[in-house]
């Protein structure tokens, strides 16, 4: 990352993009799983596609790198998504595998790197 303006729009977008698969998730979940219907499962594949859109506007180029590193923002979001909307409650080892994606979030996505 050249900047810190580009860091923090490149965590930015991890939120957004992590809320849109992840709610786009819930939502075909809730449609299929919970009977809720088509109207659910048809918003969950729309904020899938957001997500996918979402992604290709983050400032690093490389397409493994957002993708792999976005994997740990999905497993951090995917709890805490499970507290705010289900009533999910993480034990220990959930909450340090998150922390553990995190710092491999950080790594991938903002070490340092020669020219």
């Amino acid at each position: 990352m050249d900047s810190s303006a580009d860091v923090a729009r490149s965590l930015v977008l991890f939120v957004a993009a992590a809320i849109a698969e992840i709610g786009g998730a819930w939502l075909v979940w809730q449609g299929v799983r919970e009977h809720r219907g088509w109207l659910w499962i048809g918003a969950g594949v729309i904020a899938l596609g957001i997500y996918g859109f979402v992604a290709t506007l983050q400032p690093d180029a490389n397409f493994g790198r957002i993708l792999a590193a976005y994997g740990g923002v999905f497993v951090a979001g995917s709890l805490a998504w499970g507290m705010a909307l289900d009533g999910f409650r993480p034990d220990r080892w959930d909450v340090t595998g998150a922390l553990i994606c995190l710092v491999g979030v950080a790594v991938i996505m903002y070490s340092p790197r020669g020219a």
